[in-house]
């Protein structure tokens, strides 16, 4: 009998039955009661994850539209800082480019985040930041507390893509001074991929465009919210919304503390296998910057190929990710995100210490019980 593959990548992640059953219903009228009421689920719940009082926005498009909202709407024209230590921060930098003057505030992927070469920056005048919270090519967290507080001294906006951390570790966009955030479904949520919520400051509201792109007007995102029914301005993925809906109420259920904590934890167990195997993480933290709670990056030791490692993985049924551009080969990923828990993550662990040892690499010590330790 051929079973589903197990997903542990940093997104898309394996979706509880019943967001799958969600999505297999009949079709309904967008513009009805019943789809007012799972809009506002959504949102009532996801307003939670990020930490928000603000407005919110569920937009049918993958994250990178909402990345695209979050710029188009509020930054046109604009001089932008867009800091980058991973491929996010890249795709955040290359739109920025399309709609202001956008400045690229360089470190190597998975190092520390240059916030002096920010200050000055901001003390040229930049009106806008970008900053991806949780970059998951490199497995590092961004201090996205403290450079709200440099974008709020120098009263520019504060874009923050959270799109691997929402719903997954802790996001507090009003407490951090976050004008604009956005999260992807099929990441820490576990719904499918497909919508992105975009969260909006008043002081965003204060600055946006003349003349914003159709699709992605967030204006007319939030005038069709305030109607009742909740609706949205174009027609909305609605089975996707019932997927969402559902993967929102089974994180009211659990509870966002206690979803936050499984989260940690499994990130703990990853770190402690690859500690164990005698690997080494491949972000370089430092007082201000975390490894990763959501996917752990392992560089690879000399010798050992990529390749090699994830067919046996792969073949056991279990799906990790490789390096993106230049660090593919160089290291594995392994996602901790969504509806998964022990038995996933030491399943996973058990693949790759297989399959560490099947391309060469002498295993120091049992990653497999340092993991059930930090789990048990």
């Amino acid at each position: 009998m051929e079973k589903e593959p197990l997903l542990m990548l940093p997104g898309p992640v394996p979706m509880p039955e019943r967001v799958r059953f969600a999505m297999s219903r009949q079709a309904i009228n967008h513009r009805s009661a019943e789809f007012g009421a799972v809009y506002a689920d959504s949102v009532r719940v996801l307003k939670s994850a990020f930490g928000t009082a603000n407005d919110l926005f569920v937009i049918s498009g993958s994250g990178t539209a909402g990345m695209e909202a979050a710029v188009a709407n509020f930054c046109k024209d604009k001089e932008i800082a867009c800091l980058v230590n991973g491929k996010f921060g890249e795709r955040l930098y290359k739109i920025s480019q399309r709609y202001g003057k956008a400045h690229e505030i360089k470190s190597d992927w998975g190092t520390p985040l240059n916030l002096a070469a920010l200050e000055e920056r901001l003390e040229a005048g930049a009106q806008a930041v970008t900053l991806v919270h949780n970059e998951t090519s490199a497995g590092i967290k961004n201090p996205a507390a403290e450079i709200g507080k440099l974008t709020r001294k120098h009263d520019a906006l504060f874009i923050v893509d959270g799109i691997t951390s929402i719903g997954g570790d802790t996001f507090e966009a009003d407490a951090w001074g976050v004008d604009v955030a956005i999260v992807g479904s099929q990441k820490c949520l576990a719904a499918p991929a497909g919508l992105a919520a975009v969260s909006v400051s008043g002081r965003a509201w204060e600055q946006l465009t003349k003349n914003p792109p159709y699709y992605l007007d967030l204006a007319a995102y939030r005038k069709s919210a305030a109607g009742k029914p909740m609706e949205t301005p174009y027609t909305p993925a609605v089975p996707l919304f019932f997927a969402l809906r559902e993967a929102c109420l089974i994180i009211e259920e659990e509870g966002l503390a206690n979803r936050i904590s499984r989260h940690q934890k499994m990130a703990q167990a990853v770190r402690a296998a690859a500690q164990a195997w005698g690997l080494h993480l491949f972000p370089k933290i430092d007082a201000k910057h975390e490894y990763a709670n959501t996917v752990t990056a392992v560089s690879y030791p000399e010798g050992v190929k990529d390749d090699d490692v994830r067919a046996v993985t792969k073949k056991m049924g279990i799906i990790v990710a490789g390096g993106q551009d230049h660090l593919k080969g160089k290291i594995f990923r392994i996602g901790t995100m969504g509806a998964v828990g022990a038995p996933e993550i030491l399943a996973t662990l058990a693949a790759m210490q297989f399959g560490l040892k099947k391309a060469g690499y002498k295993i120091k010590d049992d990653g497999v019980g340092a993991a059930a330790e930090v789990l048990g």
